[in-house]
């Protein structure tokens, strides 16, 4: 401040008036202010949009007149929440679905400002937005419901439907065809465990719980376990190469399910056989990729292959695979991304396929390094 200044000078960076003035009408919501006397002093120009009104003409005028919004069964938002003499320890009210006069669905949430606690209402900061986005997430949510419950109806048909089969004509079976059907429910029970652990990781993984037991594993015996429980049918492999690897921390149970959903990926999208190789990263820790012989993915779908709900095409699944694959990766620190598998040499080989890469660090607890 200048000797004798009579208050701040404007610095560099700092917004003016002006701009603050303007800011209402840049905010991507609409916003409504109303005062203690329950008439409107804001209208953004986004509020006016979505209500269908003129924005100077609000100004003055009562906020349930002015927002008009009612439900479903034609009850008013203003008897509805009743924001100034309602409870006084109300401060927000949470966000709900109202409908303008033209029948758009358009989503409210407000603040109750009080200048004192439980004392009356001085101003209501009301939010408003069109409901469209989020009804293509219930859309999304829907789709995985459905989707989850065809991927566990599957399994759960060939679970009972061996079971009656057993049950009801156990003396009409051979030894080795009561095993067999034993082994395929077994199998179906397996793959009902596999969803249900993805489903719950899912959860974990957005929510930031996900917990790690590591403990020193075997990466290459736990790959050659993973690739026997594999099914991979019609003639095709999955092939493990391993080289001498270093001594890796991991959780166990979590390197199993990376490599399962890795495995299972490429047989559901790839073709061919598959390959898993497991070698010593140089900077330590370990590279794992799995390599198919389909198609590949394209350069444009490299990075979305691991966003949630993802699937290409008309193919079947829950399109969470490859995203728990990256949440569990990234929990032991570790990184993933999506390639392509060549024949030859990198720059003249010929795609023949999608690789997935996953580095694992060594993870060893710094308490024993001493």
């Amino acid at each position: 401040m200048p000797a004798g200044g009579g208050g701040p000078e404007s610095t560099p960076g700092t917004p003016c008036a002006a701009a603050l003035a303007g800011l209402p009408d840049e905010l991507p919501d609409g916003v409504v202010v109303a005062g203690a006397d329950e008439c409107v002093s804001l209208v953004n120009t986004t509020a006016a949009r979505l209500l269908g009104i003129d924005a100077a003409a609000a100004v003055g005028t009562h906020v349930g007149k002015v927002l008009g919004l009612q439900d479903l069964e034609g009850r008013d938002w203003w008897d509805c929440s009743q924001p100034y003499t309602g409870l006084s320890i109300r401060n927000l009210l949470s966000e709900q679905a109202w409908y303008a006069r033209d029948g758009r669905e358009l989503l409210l949430t407000a603040r109750l400002v009080r200048d004192t606690p439980r004392g009356p209402v001085s101003r209501v900061v009301i939010a408003l937005r069109e409901a469209r986005v989020r009804a293509r997430t219930d859309r999304e949510r829907s789709d995985l419901v459905a989707t989850v419950a065809h991927e566990l109806r599957s399994p759960l048909t060939g679970v009972k439907g061996f079971t009656a089969t057993l049950l009801s004509k156990w003396d009409r079976f051979s030894d080795s065809q009561r095993l067999l059907m034993l082994r395929t429910v077994d199998a179906d029970a397996d793959r009902l465990t596999r969803l249900i652990t993805d489903l719950l990781d899912v959860a974990r993984i957005d929510s930031h719980r996900l917990e790690l037991r590591r403990q020193p594993v075997d990466l290459g015996a736990a790959a050659r376990d993973v690739t026997v429980r594999a099914q991979p049918g019609e003639g095709r492999r999955v092939d493990v190469v391993v080289d001498e690897l270093p001594e890796v921390w991991v959780d166990p149970d979590k390197f199993h399910q990376i490599l399962a959903n890795l495995v299972d990926n490429a047989l559901r999208h790839g073709a061919g056989d598959v390959v898993v190789r497991l070698r010593p990263h140089p900077g330590g820790g370990v590279d794992i990729d799995v390599e198919d012989a389909g198609a590949g993915i394209p350069e444009q779908a490299r990075t979305r292959v691991f966003m949630k709900y993802w699937r290409s095409g008309d193919r079947t699944g829950t399109g969470l695979g490859l995203f728990i694959v990256k949440g569990l990766v990234e929990a032991h620190g570790g990184e993933v991304r999506a390639g392509v598998r060549t024949d030859g040499d990198v720059e003249g080989g010929v795609v023949s396929g999608a690789r997935i890469e996953v580095y694992l660090p060594p993870g060893r607890p710094e308490a024993l390094d001493f």
